[in-house]
């Protein structure tokens, strides 16, 4: 609390408190009717909405361009350089045949009762390294072949399949929304990647195996007419087929050996931070090898060996290039999110709000679920929940130890997963793809999505209870 209070000092608030707080709250409100009304791109809502917060509290216009540019710097710099790195190793696990090569192990090796937590296994496995979006069309041939070949219902195969993919979108590390909020936090990666795996776990097990059951029953439909292979072909990351003698593709063991590369890396950091001296020479190695944008460049030059080995140099070359321009939507909109939480902590806003919040009794990490909650279901976006309520809290973390911050973050994130509905995005990407009614996407994807918000909710406030 001290050192809150010598930020305090250090820069006075710009307004009152009754300005600084209808400053924000106009400013949010201007970014979700800009984002859900007028259908403006996330990235310029985030920018419109940086300005009025900046202009109502009384921040200097000059001030308030430098405080944005500030942070949108800051974390195009920290994060945007993980982002490209988790993009062009993704995009070689799928090109290469690793993917494949995961999904078609794992599914061969289970039976009709096992198969859905193997499809939940293969979701968490692809969705680890992967954006959502980049995961779920890789995925939908997989899903409909293995609907086909099992004779299980699509919702039965498929729900466990999303859950893997959306728990790791929003609870594990180098994913953008996890990573926003650890960089707007100063939450240790390694420490929220640990605790993001345990959490993530028993949440895909909930809103996956155990919640397509019922939900098979509400709706039960047949995998739609996509997709459908030769018999000596089999499904691409594209969507469409390439035969088995085109690309040698990686083994099992080499994939998944070079998806879990980053992780091991990464974890290995916190361990050694926890139960290592820092005068050791292997700590000091650790730490270096362990460092986010080490362990991921670590990833795609050893996976430009191991996947890649059947594409050729050319082959590579492409992959990894074609890679970037997808993402780079996203790269705008979680840099824009860095300055908008930049004039809320230049403003004191936020110092304004962790205040009330440290003298209310209320937990923080309850309170951070239901901030990220509120503004998931105005926007639809979770990655504009989660770098808007990153902001808001930020001040609170000088009054938290590393693993609740890290637990802060997960809350968050858990959060900013809450019941996708129609302004989201992937609401109608899944509608579309699984041949869907809005009311039955509601009964299984939105069903789905809110399990993983609050059953990841349960188990961070659980943790929090041990650690």
């Amino acid at each position: 609390m001290s050192t809150l209070l010598l930020a305090a000092d250090a820069a006075a608030p710009t307004a009152s408190g009754g300005r600084l707080v209808a400053a924000a709250l106009i400013g949010i409100a201007v970014l979700v009717v800009l984002i859900t009304r007028f259908k403006i791109h996330p990235f310029l809502g985030l920018t419109i909405g940086s300005l009025v917060v900046a202009g109502i509290a009384g921040m200097p216009l000059a001030d308030s361009v430098t405080s944005f540019t500030k942070g949108f710097g800051s974390t195009a710099a920290s994060v945007g350089t993980l982002i490209a790195l988790g993009a062009m190793f993704g995009k070689l696990l799928a090109d290469s045949g690793g993917a494949d090569r995961i999904v078609d192990t794992l599914v061969g090796r289970s039976s009709p009762r096992t198969l859905p937590w193997a499809m939940a296994a293969v979701g968490a496995l692809i969705g680890l390294p992967m954006f959502f979006e980049i995961g779920l069309v890789l995925l939908m041939p997989v899903i409909f072949l293995v609907a086909r070949r099992s004779g299980l219902s699509l919702i039965r195969v498929g729900i466990p399949a999303l859950a893997g993919l959306s728990a790791m979108h929003g609870l594990v590390p180098p994913h953008p929304g996890p990573l926003v909020a650890i960089d707007a936090l100063g939450a240790n990666l390694g420490i929220t990647l640990l605790f993001g795996v345990i959490v993530a776990v028993p949440t895909v097990a909930i809103a996956g195996p155990l919640f397509a059951r019922y939900a098979a029953r509400w709706v039960d439909v047949p995998p739609p007419a996509l997709f459908e292979p030769d018999e000596s072909d089999e499904p691409t990351s594209g969507g469409g087929t390439t035969t088995r003698t085109e690309v040698r593709r990686p083994t099992f063991a080499t994939t998944l050996a070079t998806v879990l590369l980053p992780v091991v890396l990464m974890m290995g950091k916190a361990l050694a931070d926890i139960f290592l001296p820092g005068d050791t020479p292997i700590r000091g190695v650790l730490d270096f090898v362990g460092t986010p944008l080490i362990a991921l460049l670590l990833a795609v030059l050893v996976g430009m060996v191991t996947l890649g080995r059947g594409m050729g140099l050319a082959g590579v070359g492409r992959s990894v290039e074609t890679a970037l321009p997808p993402i780079a939507g996203i790269l705008l909109i979680v840099s824009a999110g860095g300055g908008f939480k930049q004039v809320l902590v230049d403003t004191q806003i936020g110092g304004l709000i962790a205040g009330w919040v440290a003298g209310s009794g209320v937990s923080v990490l309850l309170l951070a679920w239901g901030v990220a909650v509120l503004i998931r279901l105005a926007t639809g976006s979770a990655t504009v929940a989660t770098v808007t309520a990153s902001g808001i809290l930020a001040p609170l973390v000088s009054t938290l130890d590393p693993a609740t911050t890290s637990l802060l973050v997960l809350a968050i994130g858990a959060g900013s997963v809450f019941f996708s509905h129609v302004n989201d995005a992937g609401f109608w990407l899944v509608k579309e793809y699984f041949g869907l009614t809005v009311g039955q996407n509601l009964k299984t994807w939105s069903v789905m999505e809110t399990l993983i918000s609050v059953a990841g909710l349960v188990f961070v406030l659980l943790l929090g209870l041990i650690v």
